[in-house]
């Protein structure tokens, strides 16, 4: 019986789990010498020949005849030899085949189980390197099970691969069976279990990639993308450079009629995706990022990590965006943050009347006015200017914060 177990746990490991030969006899034969070694003290008198096919495993153990037996794990009496009418003589090698039967049945049990807990650990390294070799490349699959807070899916060797909720794109959600194609961003060991495989759908290498799949200008190198920043489902900037004059890059990344953009917005759940020309000057670079708004004046000072963007009251709302996100995009874009200013034309008698809200920093928090600040609103007359709504969603402040510096600005006039 135990041998018929042995031999089905070797038609099953040569079957059906993806190692190869070299490797398969190697454990085998350490399996079973840990064995040897377990039973009769040392494994170093004893040879194991593997025979995977026929499911067979064939032990001998080696030992000298010698006249008196000093170490019975390595010597035999001549005597003892001799009994059954063989004729060796002193200091030849007597084998004797060692039988599986020999282990008793808890040492067959110690194989089988070793067996298998070596066969585990090469597969959990091989899935690992597997997949560390694929970190950054697009993987698409079906999902096997969805939940609350990540969703799993199989790969063609039912391994598996998880999309947690904080790499889904906000407001999607998958069901059984759905086609999810996502980038592989990372794969860990976790307390020697099997390698834990994470997907994302919102990061920028995976915008990147779709672009590489769509573009065949990418893909062939003509085409560099040269930086990608995202707010997954809202907005996105990739910025590419074209290696060849007569190729216009953005012309080429947008396709006919938009056709190889449209594939990528979709995929991505209609994000908006901006495709900017690069360019190493910063003030060029900043206008691009930035567009479709109008730029007065740029100041960019080498001491500190702010930018100031001066721009005309009624180009603010352009430069900043929905939400604050094209302002934020251009920011992560040029690797500095970028503050616009408004900028009145000198003639306004507004502009004398106003005052900058620097000024009000005695009663108001610093932090509130540089979140003012950040989208575009640097004068009272121009926090004024916009809802309490409006405000608090663009600048992330709660609704009494804007209501009491509202209250504060208004007063400012009043007493005047």
């Amino acid at each position: 019986m135990e041998k018929i177990e042995l031999k089905d746990a070797f038609a099953e490991f040569k079957n059906q789990k993806n190692i190869d030969r070299p490797t398969m006899m190697g454990v085998l034969e350490d399996v079973f010498r840990t064995q040897i070694a377990k039973t009769y003290g040392s494994a170093d008198n004893f040879d194991v020949i593997i025979n995977i096919d026929k499911g067979d495993c064939e032990i001998y153990w080696n030992r000298e005849v010698v006249e008196k037996v000093e170490d019975p794990n390595t010597q035999i009496s001549i005597d003892e030899v001799n009994a059954d009418g063989d004729d060796y003589e002193l200091g030849e090698t007597f084998a004797k085949r060692v039988e599986l039967k020999d282990f008793g049945r808890r040492g067959i049990l110690n194989i089988r189980q070793n067996l298998q807990g070596r066969i585990m650990d090469i597969e959990k390294a091989n899935l690992y390197n597997k997949y560390v070799g694929k970190i950054g490349e697009i993987f698409t699959g079906e999902v096997y099970q969805p939940w609350a807070k990540e969703v799993l899916l199989l790969d063609d060797e039912n391994n598996e691969l998880r999309l947690p909720k904080s790499e889904m794109i906000p407001g999607e959600h998958f069901k059984k069976n759905d086609t999810v194609k996502a980038i592989i961003k990372s794969v860990e060991m976790k307390n020697n279990t099997t390698p834990y495989i994470v997907l994302s759908r919102t990061s920028p290498e995976f915008l990147q990639k779709l672009f590489e799949q769509e573009v065949p200008e990418i893909y062939d190198g003509l085409i560099t993308i040269k930086k990608v920043v995202r707010i997954p489902g809202e907005r996105a900037k990739v910025a590419v450079e074209s290696y060849d004059e007569r190729i216009d890059p953005i012309g080429a990344c947008i396709g006919v009629k938009g056709a190889r953009i449209i594939s990528i917005v979709r995929e991505l759940r209609n994000e908006n995706i901006d495709v900017i020309q690069w360019t190493n000057n910063t003030q060029l670079l900043i206008q691009r990022a930035l567009n479709p708004a109008k730029i007065s004046s740029i100041v960019i000072s080498p001491d500190d990590d702010k930018i100031k963007v001066f721009m005309h009251p009624d180009e603010v709302k352009k430069g900043i965006g929905k939400g604050g996100c094209n302002i934020r995009l251009a920011s992560m874009l040029v690797g500095k943050e970028i503050e616009v200013w408004r900028e009145y034309p000198k003639d306004e008698e507004d502009d004398e009347e106003d005052v900058l809200l620097s000024e009000f920093s005695d009663v108001i928090d610093q932090w509130v006015i540089e979140r003012l600040q950040s989208i575009g609103c640097d004068t009272a007359k121009s926090v004024l200017a916009l809802s309490k709504e409006d405000i608090a969603k663009r600048a992330d402040l709660e609704d009494e914060t804007v209501e009491e510096v509202m209250d504060i600005l208004r007063a400012e006039f009043e007493d005047e």
